[in-house]
């Protein structure tokens, strides 16, 4: 018999499915509302840095940009902990919602750019406060053995609309203009966002936490396991690696190497597609085995991303360096399944919150430093990116965990919210 069951037996064989890829009913609703909210961020996100420029931001006001979601991705980590673990999951992901929507429109009525770095103080509630719920809600669903491939279909889903959405916002930009298509983008999102809060009003199912502790930030730091410590280092030179050039991938590729913007959103679509490729059976082994050997991976080609991009040929050697970027999420389900692993039970979403809160105050100024570098020559911000990439995946091969300790996967225990 097929794991999966017989066609004579379509519901258990679509039961024995959902269970195989983690798929309890709050994941599929946290999934539904990513999915929906995503497909309306990714008509326009990867075109804000050629946004700003068109209403007059200089690079340094470019590089503040990109600093500035740095450092709030990593101060909203905390108390989006923090608020998941007091109020539930279900609350965060409709507040924090509420607060992006309010970006959204910040940015669709941008008469210049100081709008827009304002509406970024609200439209990075979703992905920057909701991170830490979402951990907790595949960590209460999930036991430890299924958490990888968990965190594997969160992010095949993640950036299903990252494959879709910027050659559809590409188009929009190519055939209204850059002002016009960015708008139009952004009045899409307001309506999704609204979706996504009524799956999440309707169908989620909140579970009360078997345990809850008063631990406030500073005990949850000094109780974190040394092994996720060692970890969080080695992630931080890695999301060094990435935020240096990060905001100045668009403008290289449009205006450094005059590639439009439709073909953008297609580059941007095929790392996507590469990282889709790959979760699930790394995911799948990544819970049978040591987790260690993905994540260096991951790290890995981090460093080879900004490397390959600089070095590129032709548009033939621009698509291999996207399908490298989209590879560098091999690891991904591996290393937050770790996280998850090695954060206390009782305190899970501040965990993750400090986990995070930590990585990006130290890894927020990346931006700024990428914008001095490339006043310098625009390939600068490139090549230092790829040496320290080399430098986190030496510290994670050196230091890093690869699994729990058995003490704390027997405190676990196999168990689930079903």
């Amino acid at each position: 018999m097929s794991q999966f069951g017989t066609p004579g037996q379509p519901e258990a064989s679509l039961a024995r499915l959902r269970h195989w890829l983690g798929l309890e009913r709050n994941i599929i609703v946290m999934l539904a509302a990513i999915v929906v909210l995503g497909m309306g961020e990714e008509l326009w996100m990867r075109f804000v840095p050629k946004y700003l420029e068109l209403l007059g931001a200089s690079v340094a006001a470019i590089a503040f940009y990109g600093t500035l979601k740095d450092f709030l991705d990593g101060m909203y980590q905390y108390p989006g902990g923090w608020l998941a673990d007091r109020f539930g999951r279900r609350f965060a992901l409709v507040l924090f919602t509420l607060l992006a929507m309010v970006g959204y429109v910040l940015y669709l009525l941008s008469p210049d750019w100081r709008w827009v770095v304002v509406g970024t103080l609200f439209v990075m509630a979703w992905s920057s406060l909701t991170s830490p719920a979402v951990f907790a809600i595949i960590g209460d669903n999930l036991p430890q053995s299924r958490r990888a491939i968990g965190f594997g279909v969160q992010s095949i889903l993640k950036r299903v609309p990252i494959v879709l959405a910027p050659p559809l916002g590409g188009y929009f930009i190519a055939h209204f203009g850059l002002a016009v298509g960015m708008r139009l983008g952004l009045a899409v999102t307001i309506v999704l966002a609204l979706a996504a809060i009524i799956i999440v009003l309707r169908y989620y199912v909140e579970v009360p936490p078997s345990a809850r502790d008063a631990a406030r930030f500073r005990d949850i730091w000094r109780g974190m396991d040394a092994h996720l410590k060692r970890l969080l280092l080695a992630d931080c030179l890695a999301r060094w690696a990435e935020g240096i050039p990060k905001v100045f991938v668009v403008l290289y590729v449009i205006n450094v190497l005059r590639e439009n913007a439709f073909r953008f959103g297609w580059l941007t679509s095929l790392q996507m597609a590469s990282a889709i490729l790959v979760y699930i059976p790394i995911a799948k082994l990544s819970d049978r085995m040591n987790r260690k050997p993905f994540v260096m991976l991951t790290f890995a080609l981090f460093a080879a991303f900004p490397l390959a991009l600089v070095s590129a040929p032709g548009f033939f050697g621009l698509a291999l360096a996207f399908v490298i970027a989209g590879l560098r999420e091999i690891g991904e389900p591996a290393r937050k399944a770790l996280i998850v692993d090695l954060a206390d039970e009782t305190a899970r979403a501040r965990a993750v919150g400090v986990y995070y809160l930590v990585r990006g105050i130290v890894v927020f100024p990346a931006s700024m430093v990428g914008g001095a570098l490339w006043q310098i020559r625009p390939q600068l911000p490139f090549l230092v990116a790829f040496v320290v990439g080399v430098c986190g995946l030496l510290t994670y091969a050196l230091w890093g965990p690869g699994e729990a300790p058995l003490s704390r996967l027997h405190d676990a225990g196999e168990g689930g919210v079903k």
